[in-house]
């Protein structure tokens, strides 16, 4: 009877799991694409976008980051790899840049690769508007995103999911 019990609760569990994974259309995010020229994040499903989202870039939007402090927006594969709240940005995810081929270029050419890649919010500002910030490039090298497409975002891609930043 307890084997039957435990396999009733694992049952359970799994169901619950499975039907806790956000969709959008019923179909889960697999990856987020983010062309640069665009100006463009994409919400990806098997191949198919889902939906996508008006972003700003780094202030120097065109090429792939070089290095610490050159206000570009990496270009490359990547993965969201964690999260968190923030009193500036709102909510930001974490992108896993620099990857091994960034950092070997870094070396190579004898500078700091930087770090701490996100896609996150935009400020709330008493001075300027947040479409203000949504006209315009104007990150360290995030990608940003309006506060109410970054909530949306947060909640359907979860942490591990592939970005492709793309020029």
């Amino acid at each position: 009877m307890r084997w039957l019990l435990a396999v009733l609760c694992l049952s359970f569990a799994a169901w619950s799991h499975a039907n806790a994974t956000p969709t959008l259309d019923g179909q889960r995010v697999d990856k987020v694409l983010v062309v640069k020229s665009e100006r463009k994040l994409h919400l990806m499903g098997k191949g198919t976008v889902l939906k996508s989202y008006r972003v700003s870039l780094g202030k120097q939007p065109v090429g792939h980051k070089q290095r610490e402090g050159d206000k570009r927006t990496p270009e490359g594969f990547y993965w969201i790899d964690w999260r968190k709240t923030s009193d500036k940005y709102n909510l930001s995810m974490h992108i896993s840049y620099p990857n091994i081929r960034d950092q070997h270029q870094a070396r190579e050419a004898g500078v700091q690769p930087g770090g701490m890649i996100m896609i996150h919010g935009t400020p709330i500002d008493d001075e300027y508007p947040e479409w203000y910030f949504s006209s315009l490039d104007w990150t360290e090298g995030c990608i940003a995103m309006k506060n109410t497409d970054m909530r949306e975002v947060w909640n359907l891609v979860k942490d591990g999911t592939l970005i492709e930043i793309r020029p």
